[in-house]
């Protein structure tokens, strides 16, 4: 079963007094790379999250968005109290002087600049533990949505493979008559060129042997069949991370087929190899979305 290195997944829980969200988007990419952006109250767990995130996803370009909001009136905040003394201070002393009654001005230094602040409060252990559970299930739904892109990666690749096995048989059904034509050939040329009478029919079949030899393409049909089982291989096997090592089978296959071409000197063995050459540049797109 193949992973798509592409998905999404979101999770939004309550837990007691604080609602938890968080949305996971994964793109391709040759390493683990991950932005994250958490809230204050999670800034001291960022490794642990960090560490969930890789453990669990693999490789790929990660992007994770964190929210906590604080439910109800609850949320913490701290006064300055010097700060406000000192406002107070310089207030009264000017009320003092303009004749200004102070009674009600609390409200009004409240909402003066640094007096209210945020608490910075830190999420406690519990609730952190609270916090892993929504983010493994965000991180779940990604896998599952991954799964499922997986499964048409899978199926494409296959008959790719499939394609190119196919232009395999046709080249092996194609390789008597090729050898044929190519020893009919040049002993036309030679006999146009030299005359018949002037050929040394023992050298010549010493030369021919050793020019079939040179341009015989047997074992890269066998080395390019083997590969691609390998391939099916890999595929079938339930190890996790599959995406390079379907990339460096691929990059096998493809040296096999620009061998066969280099050796073919027949039209349409090379009609066979350009139809690989396009399904293998098609499957070599699609297994860089693989994880």
């Amino acid at each position: 079963m193949l992973k798509s290195m592409t998905g999404f997944g979101r999770a939004e829980q309550t837990v007691g007094e604080k609602t938890f969200l968080v949305e996971v988007k994964a793109l391709n990419g040759k390493q683990f790379e991950l932005q994250v952006k958490l809230p204050p109250l999670l800034k001291s767990y960022e490794f642990d999250i960090r560490n969930i995130l890789q453990e669990n996803l693999g490789r790929g370009t990660i992007d994770c968005y964190i929210n906590i909001k604080q439910n109800g009136t609850t949320k913490p905040v701290t006064i300055n109290t010097e700060l406000i003394k000192a406002y107070y201070n310089q207030i009264h002393q000017l009320a003092g002087e303009l004749s200004i009654d102070t009674n009600s001005v609390l409200a009004a230094l409240l909402r003066l600049p640094e007096v209210v602040s945020p608490a910075n409060e830190l999420l406690s252990p519990e609730d952190f533990k609270q916090f892993t559970v929504v983010l493994q299930t965000a991180i779940k739904e990604l896998n599952n949505h991954r799964i499922g892109e997986g499964a048409s990666l899978e199926k494409d690749l296959l008959q790719r493979i499939e394609n190119i096995n196919a232009q395999e048989e046709a080249i092996l059904a194609l390789e008597p008559n090729r050898k044929k034509r190519i020893k009919e050939e040049i002993l036309r040329l030679l006999e146009e060129n030299v005359g018949k009478e002037n050929i040394d029919n023992n050298r010549m079949e010493q030369e021919l042997i050793y020019y079939m030899e040179k341009i015989d393409i047997h074992e890269e049909q066998i080395r390019l069949k083997q590969h691609c089982e390998y391939f099916r291989e890999i595929m079938n096997s339930s190890e996790e991370g599959k995406g390079k090592k379907l990339s460096f089978v691929l990059q096998e296959i493809g040296r096999e087929i620009n061998t066969t071409g280099s050796k073919a000197y027949d039209a349409d063995i090379q009609k066979c190899v350009v139809k690989m050459k396009d399904e293998l540049e098609k499957a070599k797109e699609q297994v860089l979305n693989v994880l």
